[in-house]
């Protein structure tokens, strides 16, 4: 199965305010690929003259429509059409089980069920939507026999209206669909101690609010066998996820095309990962996120794919015990801003390829790392690469800021690289097993070792600096010509022994001054860079550009 994997994220920390981020293509370009949305305009209205009203009565209901049978307390819709509920059952349940063509509409009118089993069965439809009442709270909750969970559909299910919906699973889940389930309105709160909320084909919320509280996973479509299902969606709304295993998971893809999405796996960052999954986001095939706002806070990785993952577009922000962003084949940002506030590894993948958008990424241990299992941590990998062509990048490792087992190259953008503050030797702001390219775009890397990799001899411009001694945190190291004008000042957050820097403005052979102390000015750039300004500090030596 060919398919892309796209993600966006958001970090304020060194972040440079930045205006509002376009959407980008890739999370459509996904949707497009997969199985489409059951739900049509038309499903969302009806007259209501057609409306068959349902009294529930505690132990039994009544009705004079067509079309349901009671029995005891098992309310059962037998045909398609508009059924509008109300009042309560204890140990009952409703059923559909319309075997002809067309949309059964359940309208919930203020709704307390408890159920003896599930509270809602879907046995047989062509597909069925449970509006919410607009001002009334609908509460379903099934019972120790039941099977699958409160709100069980073998048809596709939508839920809308602007009412609101509380779903108790106590055996299972809290809805299971074996089908496509889409969440287009309401206020929908899913407790369960296995899945608050599965779609066997797919998970779409295109609208409303979903809170989630789940003993398994929180949004979840796994099947696995066909390429256009198996995948989550949130193309609007919001979703807020508590899950003890993956917040969001889906057999193929996860797809975030916008609304607010907020997921807390694993118990949050602060919690060692263990053998049980429990990722934010995680998808099989391909995670993409072109637009909205994702949140996560996750003991496992952060968001997760088992293929590729892309970003181009929204705003993401990450803490996590284990990876920020992690993509088995590769991790692609476009577009959008990337944010890794807390991890061990922030950014990793076979390759990771950088083109726009902003990572600000801090890590315990390395900040982007291109890893390919097939060969040792020490060996050059043909197949391993970091590329960065593009955007913003700021990396803080607690070992190295950009670590490649294949090649580094750097061809734009602008990056901001710290390393370890405390080692240097094999580790250190840029680190590559294969060869480092600088080609273009603006880089400064720092560490007690600034670069464990040989500088280019071709390329573009650099400059390297190694001070006598380490430098304290906080001190300002300013770059400028001969005849005094600032090319850069920088001023990183942590300890640093060694200074590299390239840009378009550095000329190979050529002279340059290095100051420290003073002041910063200039543009800011992001992770303590200014470019251009006004030159302070005391000069304390030159260098010439293209050696060490």
């Amino acid at each position: 199965m060919l398919k892309r994997i796209l993600i966006t994220a958001t970090l304020a920390a060194w972040a440079v305010p930045s205006p509002a981020l376009a959407a980008g293509p890739a999370a459509a370009a996904a949707l497009a690929a997969n199985r489409a949305s059951h739900l049509q305009a038309a499903d969302l209205t009806w007259n209501e003259s057609d409306v068959r009203a349902v009294t529930l009565t505690g132990s039994s209901a009544t009705t004079t429509s067509p079309g349901v049978t009671v029995s005891g307390s098992t309310v059962t819709v037998t045909e398609a059409g508009t059924y509008r509920f109300s009042g309560s059952l204890t140990s009952g349940q409703i059923v559909v089980n319309s075997a002809g063509a067309g949309l059964v509409r359940i309208v919930l009118n203020g709704v307390t069920i408890t159920g003896g089993t599930g509270a809602l069965d879907v046995v047989a439809a062509d597909e069925v939507l449970v509006f919410l009442q607009a001002g009334t709270t609908n509460r379903l909750t099934d019972g120790a026999a039941s099977v699958d969970g409160a709100i069980a559909s073998a048809a596709d299910l939508t839920i809308a209206g602007t009412g609101a919906l509380v779903v108790t699973g106590t055996v299972n889940d809290a809805i299971n669909v074996k089908d496509g389930l889409v969440v287009a309105g309401g206020t929908i709160t899913a407790t369960a101690p296995d899945d608050a909320l599965r779609g066997q084909d797919y998970v779409i919320v295109s609208g409303g609010s979903v809170t989630a509280t789940a003993g398994g996973d929180g949004l979840k479509s796994d099947d696995d066998e066909d390429a256009t299902r198996g995948y989550v969606a949130v193309t609007g709304g919001s979703v807020n996820v508590t899950a003890t295993g993956d917040a969001i998971t889906g057999a193929t893809d996860v797809i975030v095309n916008g609304g607010t999405v907020t997921a807390k796996s694993g118990g949050g960052s602060t919690v060692t990962p263990g053998e049980t999954s429990a990722k934010g986001l995680k998808a099989g095939v391909l995670l993409a996120i072109s637009d909205g706002t994702t949140t996560v806070n996750a003991s496992d990785d952060g968001l997760h794919s088992d293929a590729n993952l892309t970003v181009d577009g929204g705003s993401t922000t990450i803490a996590t015990a284990d990876d920020g962003v992690h993509a088995e084949t590769a991790v692609t940002i476009a577009g959008g801003t990337v944010g890794v506030t807390k991890s061990y590894e922030g950014i990793e993948g076979l390759k990771v390829l950088i083109s726009g958008g902003s990572a600000t990424v801090t890590a315990s241990d390395d900040a982007v790392n291109a890893s390919d299992p097939a060969y040792g941590e020490m060996q050059n990998s043909p197949n391993a690469l970091i590329a960065v062509t593009g955007g913003t990048v700021v990396a803080s490792g607690g070992t190295d800021g950009l670590d490649s087992n294949g090649a580094l190259t750097i061809g734009g953008g602008t990056l901001v690289v710290t390393g370890s503050a405390t080692r240097g030797g094999g580790e250190g702001g840029l680190d590559a097993n294969g060869a480092l390219a600088i080609t273009g775009g603006t880089l400064i890397s720092s560490g007690i070792s600034a670069s464990t990799s040989t500088l280019p001899g071709s390329g573009q411009g650099w400059v390297s600096v190694t001070f006598g001694a380490n430098q304290p945190a906080g001190t300002i190291v300013h770059l400028a010509t001969t005849s005094g004008t600032q090319i850069a000042a920088y001023q990183p957050a942590k300890a640093f022994r060694g200074v590299v820097f390239s840009s378009g403005q550095i000329t190979r052979g050529t002279t340059y001054a290095v100051r420290t102390g003073g002041t910063v000015s200039g543009t800011a750039a992001g992770g303590g860079l200014y470019l251009g300004g006004t030159l302070s500090g005391t000069q304390v030596t030159t260098v010439t550009a293209g050696n060490r």
